[in-house]
This record gives structure tokens, C-alpha cells and sequence, in this order.
């Protein structure tokens, strides 16, 4: 482990390192969903206490326009210096808009930094190793960025489309129905805990995705994602039944 802090930390050099989560105060799925308590703890506290473990970040910023999220937030110690505009807050706004507001208001306030961590606050599980493993890789593979993803089921090779009477006669392809679920190739998806990038790279593609984008691969269970209802009670009943890492509880 010392090794691999120790080379991480060479290969970084002078390059500082920042986190943002982003938590707007509006949501229709779960009703202030970033504060809503997860094991008795607001959700955003999650994300903000393995970010704060991290070897590696050098700052930690919490982007708002909610001042009840901004206030939760500074009690774990995360650094909430503005409140971003309503017009960034919306259904639709993107994540990228406010990765750039915050690139601009850093940079009008001379405070720049190379590397951006984004850490969404609806992934509660993802750790901190998590966290210095995923910059670990994007500067192991010389990556412009990383990104997080999970194990998959290969719905593809279970999925086909039906005729009108509903037959299924070949709705299995051969090659795969003659083999069993192991030798399938493996599927991954995004999780949506984790993203590393140059923010150069970020205010020019305005896009985490490229040629030089690299995955760091995390265990299913911990990349449990809080949309609606049903995922926070799944997250309750993970917790509950202690089938977490209990550096999260």
C-alpha cells in the first residue's frame, strides 16, 4: 500500500487534485433527496466523509443552490463557498454545466486546479480506496479520464425481439442458447460514483468520454445509485443487514 501512495503521489507531482459534488436542492423522485437520511445520516454525508479520507484530494467543494444542503454539508466539513444560480439547478440542467461554472468561478478567483474528481451524492457506498484507485489508474494509464463502472447481467444475450403471435423459436441464438452463463462474455455499465479528468480537457470537451478515457471497475454492491424510493429502501435494507463494508457505517 505505501509503495502505491508513494508512486501515485510521484506520478501526480505538483498537480493538485479537486473534488466536487454537485447536490441541487430540487428533486421529483425523492423530495430534497441529496439530505434525505440514509442509516440516520444525510445522504450527501456519504459521499462527503470518503472524499475527506481520500490520499489524495487536495480540496473538496460542494456545489448548491439549496442553503439547508449547503449548511448539512459544512457540518461534515465539506467546503461550500457559493450558491450556485437557480438557472443551474433545474431538471434539465447537466452535470457538465455545473462542472464548468465551477471551472469558471475557480479560475476568476485564481484558485485553478489540474484534476477534477466528480462524485455524485447519490452513490453512498463508494469508498475512499475507491476513490485513490480510480486516480491511481488515470495517472497509471496516462488517461485524460477515468471513469467508474459496474458488472452487468449480458442482457444481450438473454434479450431478442418477439414476433406478433409471440413465438419464441429462435428467440435464443444458438451459439448462445448451447452455452451456460459463466462463459458469456462480461458486461459493465456506468455506476455514476465516480469521474476523474484534466479539467483543460473538461472545458474543452465538455465531456468525460474520448480515445483516452479509462474505467476503474467497483464491486456491484457498492455501486448502489439513489434515483427513486425503491433504491434508498435498498440501501436501508444493505446497511441493515450489515452486507457493507463497515468502513461505511
Amino acid at each position: 500500500m505505501g509503495l502505491r501512495i508513494k508512486a501515485v503521489n510521484n506520478m501526480k507531482g505538483e498537480k493538485t487534485i479537486l473534488a466536487l459534488i454537485p447536490a441541487r436542492g430540487g428533486s421529483k423522485g425523492i423530495p430534497q433527496k441529496n439530505i434525505q437520511p440514509l442509516n440516520d445520516k444525510p445522504l450527501i454525508a456519504w459521499t462527503i466523509e470518503q472524499a475527506k479520507r481520500s490520499r489524495y484530494i487536495d480540496r473538496l467543494i460542494v456545489s448548491t443552490d439549496d442553503m439547508e444542503i449547503a449548511e448539512i454539508a459544512r457540518q461534515y466539513n465539506a467546503e461550500v463557498p457559493f450558491l450556485r444560480p437557480k438557472t443551474l439547478a433545474g431538471d434539465k440542467t447537466t452535470t457538465m454545466s455545473v462542472i464548468l461554472h465551477l471551472l469558471d468561478w475557480l479560475k476568476k478567483n485564481k484558485t485553478p486546479f489540474d484534476i477534477l474528481v466528480l462524485l455524485q451524492p447519490t452513490s453512498p457506498f463508494r469508498l475512499a480506496e475507491d476513490i485513490d484507485k480510480a486516480i491511481d489508474v488515470f495517472f497509471n494509464k496516462n488517461a485524460k479520464s477515468v471513469v467508474s463502472v459496474c458488472e452487468t447481467e449480458n442482457i444481450h444475450a438473454w434479450s431478442n425481439i418477439l414476433p406478433e403471435n409471440g413465438c419464441m423459436k429462435r428467440f435464443i441464438r444458438m451459439v448462445i442458447g448451447e452455452r451456460n452463463r459463466q462463459s458469456l462474455s462480461r458486461y459493465y455499465q456506468l455506476n455514476g460514483a465516480i469521474y476523474v479528468a484534466y479539467t483543460k480537457y473538461l472545458m474543452k470537451k465538455k465531456n468525460f468520454f474520448g480515445i483516452a478515457t479509462y474505467a476503474y471497475v467497483m464491486p456491484a454492491l457498492r455501486s448502489v445509485d439513489i434515483d427513486e424510493q425503491i433504491d434508498l429502501d435498498w440501501a436501508e435494507f444493505l446497511v441493515a443487514k450489515h452486507m457493507l463494508d463497515r468502513r461505511h457505517v
